[in-house]
């Protein structure tokens, strides 16, 4: 089985009280039983703390068979810093103007300079001038930018259903986007 990460990302750069939302969201998915509610070193990164895969987390997917109950790795990590998540493997870097239609990924792209530290949020199209929060742009693979993110380790096979996106995207207050990721 390969490793892989379903992240979830608000399409917002800037989520305001974005700290505060990630704990509210982890209350109400404990509460779930979708995970459990104590740190433990079930995550990939850093100290490699997560919140534990919980036996509630087979009614939020389409293939509970596919949940990583059985690996170390399988809980969700919070990110709450400005990133950039996008596919690891094989990401064209293709994006489009929601305005003019055209093929923006290139400048866009390199961008980040700028939205990285924060100095922005906004993109401004090259070609028509059209200008939005980055996330405002159409991606040809699913990515995000913001400063909140939501890493589910090893759940990315078992596939999130539209109801639970739904669900957090109403919690957040903002729609989200699912960015799969290949280890």
């Amino acid at each position: 089985m390969t490793e892989q990460q379903a992240i979830i990302v608000p399409q917002i750069s800037s989520l305001p009280e974005h700290e505060a939302r990630a704990r509210l969201l982890v209350r109400w998915l404990s509460q779930q039983n979708i995970i459990e509610a104590q740190l433990s070193t079930c995550g990939r990164t850093g100290l490699r703390m997560g919140y534990a895969i919980g036996p509630g987390a087979r009614k939020v997917v389409k293939h509970p068979e596919h949940l990583p109950y059985a690996q170390p790795v399988n809980g969700l990590e919070i990110i709450s810093k400005r990133c950039i998540y996008t596919p690891t493997r094989d990401f064209a870097e293709e994006a489009g103007c929601p305005e003019c239609r055209q093929e923006v990924g290139e400048a866009l792209f390199e961008s980040l300079d700028e939205w990285m530290p924060g100095a922005t949020d906004n993109f401004q199209c090259p070609l028509c001038g059209h200008e939005d929060d980055i996330n405002g742009f159409l991606f040809l693979q699913s990515c995000g930018f913001s400063n909140l993110g939501l890493v589910f380790n090893n759940w990315a096979d078992a596939e999130f259903t539209g109801d639970f996106l739904a669900e957090l995207a109403e919690r957040l207050g903002f729609k989200v986007r699912l960015v799969r990721v290949d280890l």
